[in-house]
C-alpha cells in the first residue's frame, strides 16, 4: 500500500471515528449536560434526532457522491458535522442542543456512507476487506475511548469540550482527503431529484418516529408502517420518472435484496448485543462501566481478524460460502448466550463476544463488498448508501422491538410472582420503597428479560443463515 493510500485510510478512519465516538462520549456526558441545562425530560431527543437526521441524509449523500464526487461530498459532510459540533458546544439550552445535534446528524450521514464508498473505489479487492476491517474497528475503539475521553473532559474542562474536541480531527481528515484522493469527474449540470428526496425523507421520519414510540404504543408502529408503505409506493413512482433518481431501483437485483435483508437482520442483532450485554454485566453481574467496556473490546479484535482472514477467502471460496460461514458463527455465538446467568465469569463473556465479533466482521465486510461490486462505478454511492440506510433501520427498529420485549418480560416475571403494576424503567426506585421487591428479584427479572432477547437473536440469526444459502453459487464479484 503506497503513501497516498495510507493517508486516505487515515483520513476516512479519522472521519469515521468522529461519528462513532460522538455516541459514546455524549452518552457519558448527558447526565452532566441535562443537570446544567435543566432538561432531563428531553434526554432521549439528544440521541433520537441525531439518529434520525443521519438516517435521512444517508441515501441523499450516496447519490450526490455519484454525481459530484466522493471527496467533495464527504468533505461537505464533515464540515456540516463540525459546524453542528461547534454549535452543540455553544448551546445554552436543551432545545438548542437538540437542534444542533440534528445538524450534526446531517453531517454524520455522509461520514457513515461515503467512507465505505471510497474504499470500494480506491482499493483492490485483496486490500478492501482489510481496510474495511480497520474502519469498522473504529467503532470498537470509540466504545472504549469514548467513556474515558468524556469523563476526562467533563472532570478537567467542561461538557462543552466533548463537542469542540472534534474540530481539529475533522480538519485533519479534510486536509488528508483533499491532498491524497484524486478523482476525475466531468463537470456537467445535474437535475437533482428534490421530490424523491423529500418523499423518502418523510417516509424515513414516519418509520423511525413510529418505531421510537413503539415501546409505549404498539398501535403507533402499525400506523407508521402503513403510512411508510404508502410513501414508498409514491417514492417508487417518482423515481421511475426522474432522469437522475436518488435511489436507482435497478440496483436492487435479487442478490442485492437478499444482501440487504441479511444486513438488516445482522444489524438488529448487533445493536442488541451492544445494548444488552453491557446491561447484563452492569445490572446483573454488578460490574462497573469501565469493566463492561473492556469486556466488549474483544469483539473489535475478532471483527478485525475476520475481516482479514475471511476477506482473503472470498476470491477462493466465493462470497456465498463466506457469508454463510460468518452467519453460522453468529448463530453459534447467540446459542451460547442463554448459558449466561447471575454468576457467570467474565472470561465466558469475553469468549462469546470475540466469537460474535469474528462472525460480524466477516459478514458485514463481505456484504459491503458484494453490494459495491454488483453495480458500476456511477451507482456505487447509491448502492452503498442504501445498504447503510438498511443497517440503520435494522438497528433502530431492532432496538425498539427488543426494548418492548425486554420490558414485557420483566412485567411478566413480577406478575407471575403476584406483584402487579411494576414499571420496568423504575425498578431500583421500587426496591427502595417496596420491600416486597428485592435486589435479587430485580436481577432475576432482568436476566429473564435478557433470555427472551437471546431467544429472539437465535431465531433472527438462523433466518439470516438460511438466507445466505439463497445467494447465487457463482461469484458476482469481478476479481
Amino acid at each position: 500500500m503506497d503513501m497516498k493510500k495510507r493517508n486516505i485510510v487515515i483520513a476516512i478512519m479519522v472521519a469515521m471515528f468522529l461519528g462513532a465516538v460522538e455516541g459514546t462520549v455524549v452518552t457519558t456526558a448527558v447526565p452532566t449536560i441535562v443537570k446544567e441545562l435543566n432538561g432531563f425530560e428531553l434526554i432521549s431527543w439528544v440521541f433520537s434526532l441525531y439518529l434520525l437526521t443521519s438516517a435521512i441524509s444517508t441515501p441523499i449523500y450516496g447519490k450526490l457522491s455519484d454525481l459530484f464526487g466522493r471527496k467533495n461530498i464527504l468533505c461537505i459532510g464533515i464540515i456540516i458535522f463540525l459546524i453542528g459540533s461547534s454549535l452543540c458546544g455553544l448551546s445554552r439550552s436543551m432545545h438548542q442542543l437538540i437542534a444542533f445535534r440534528a445538524l450534526q446528524g446531517l453531517g454524520a450521514g455522509a461520514i457513515f456512507t461515503v467512507t465505505y464508498t471510497i474504499v470500494g473505489d480506491v482499493f483492490e479487492l485483496s486490500e478492501r476487506a482489510k481496510v474495511q476491517g480497520w474502519i469498522s474497528s473504529t467503532w470498537g475503539i470509540a466504545s472504549l475511548i469514548g467513556p474515558f475521553l468524556g469523563g476526562f473532559l467533563i472532570d478537567y474542562l467542561s461538557w462543552h469540550w466533548i463537542f469542540f474536541i472534534n474540530i481539529p480531527f475533522g480538519i485533519l481528515s479534510i486536509i488528508l482527503l483533499q491532498r491524497n484522493l484524486n478523482e476525475n469527474f466531468k463537470k456537467k449540470k445535474h437535475k437533482i431529484d428534490f421530490a424523491g428526496a423529500a418523499v423518502l425523507t418523510i417516509a424515513i421520519i414516519v418509520l423511525l418516529y413510529g418505531c421510537l414510540l413503539g415501546g409505549k404504543n404498539f398501535f403507533s408502529i402499525i400506523i407508521a408502517l402503513t403510512v411508510t408503505a404508502m410513501l414508498i409506493i409514491v417514492f417508487y413512482l417518482i423515481e421511475k420518472k426522474v432522469q437522475e433518481p436518488i435511489v436507482p431501483f435497478d440496483i436492487f437485483t435479487k442478490t442485492n435484496i437478499i444482501v440487504n435483508i441479511i444486513s438488516f437482520l445482522a444489524s438488529a442483532v448487533l445493536i442488541a448485543v451492544d445494548v444488552y450485554i453491557p446491561l447484563y454485566m452492569q445490572n446483573v453481574l454488578g460490574f462497573g462501566a469501565t469493566i463492561s467496556g473492556l469486556t466488549m473490546a474483544p469483539m473489535s479484535v475478532g471483527w478485525i481478524l475476520s475481516s482479514v482472514v475471511l476477506g482473503k477467502a472470498i476470491p477462493k471460496y466465493g462470497e456465498r460460502k463466506v457469508i454463510a460461514i460468518s452467519s453460522l458463527i453468529i448463530v453459534i455465538s447467540c446459542m451460547l448466550l442463554p448459558t449466561l446467568n447471575l454468576s457467570s465469569p467474565l472470561i465466558l463473556i469475553i469468549i462469546y463476544v470475540f466469537i460474535m465479533g469474528f462472525g460480524f466482521g466477516g459478514s458485514f465486510t463481505t456484504l459491503t463488498i458484494v453490494v459495491q461490486s454488483s453495480v458500476d462505478y456511477s451507482k456505487r454511492g447509491a448502492a452503498t448508501a442504501s445498504n447503510s440506510l438498511v443497517r440503520t433501520l435494522g438497528q433502530t427498529i431492532g432496538v425498539s422491538i427488543f426494548g418492548s420485549m425486554f420490558n414485557l418480560s420483566i412485567v411478566k416475571y413480577f406478575t407471575n410472582l403476584g406483584i402487579k403494576g411494576v414499571d420496568p424503567s423504575n425498578l431500583y426506585a421500587l426496591s427502595g420503597i417496596n420491600k416486597v421487591i428485592s435486589l435479587e428479584q430485580i436481577k432475576l427479572s432482568l436476566n429473564s428479560g435478557l433470555h427472551m432477547i437471546y431467544a429472539a437473536l437465535i431465531l433472527i440469526t438462523v433466518i439470516s443463515l438460511a438466507l445466505a444459502f439463497t445467494l447465487p453459487r457463482e461469484s458476482t464479484i469481478n476479481y
